[in-house]
């Protein structure tokens, strides 16, 4: 009954309270990010979600659109802009994210969404953490998010579909709170089987 109704409604009624308490944050942040990076405060990206159905994901913009003398984009690192660099260091890039659950794209907790490139490379296995929404945390992100093999990663994702349940789903965003707070894991992502997985 969780899985199918009230994860849903509960996922809609937090979304909703957050935004609304966020909003100064947010509002700040729009007009921080829409002057750093000339006007362009919002990141959208095609991402899988649930059963691999196609979605615009939303984030704040932390990084500016600077090209080398051959019109390329510059390193991440190079193109991170301070108030981008605050924004993810605190995790505020991934607010906008919650409009992305209000309508039903994602909920407050699952699998990261990754990048529609990566699905070919799962095993079967693997291909089932889209049995389930994805998520703005996840079990995976409380258990060492970048600082983690993308083996094991997947393997947390699937734990988490074959589990999920309302005291998993309230441990998930209890141990967020305190690595958000702590600033743990943070840092630029590192591509899943790249090598490093």
């Amino acid at each position: 009954m969780y899985r199918h109704f009230f994860k849903r409604v509960l996922d809609i009624a937090l979304s909703f309270i957050g935004i609304v308490i966020l909003s100064p944050i947010l509002i700040v942040l729009v007009v921080l990010l829409f002057i750093s990076n000339n006007g362009n405060v919002f990141f959208f990206q095609d991402r899988p979600g649930k059963n691999e159905k196609a979605f615009k994901l939303i984030k704040f913009k932390t990084m500016n659109d600077k090209t080398n003398e051959n019109g390329e984009l510059l390193p991440d690192k190079e193109r991170i802009t301070r108030v981008g660099a605050f924004c993810r260091s605190m995790s505020l890039d991934e607010l906008p994210q919650l409009f992305n659950v209000i309508v039903g794209h994602m909920s407050l907790i699952g699998p990261r969404p990754l990048l529609f490139k990566y699905i070919p490379l799962y095993n079967s296995a693997q291909k089932r953490r889209h049995e389930v929404r994805p998520g703005i945390t996840g079990w995976a992100q409380v258990n060492g998010r970048n600082n983690i093999r993308w083996a094991k990663k997947f393997d947390l994702d699937v734990y988490y579909v074959d589990n999920l349940s309302f005291l998993l789903d309230l441990k998930i965003l209890w141990l967020t709170f305190l690595k958000v707070l702590k600033k743990e894991g943070v840092g630029l992502p590192v591509a899943p089987f790249n090598g490093n997985n």
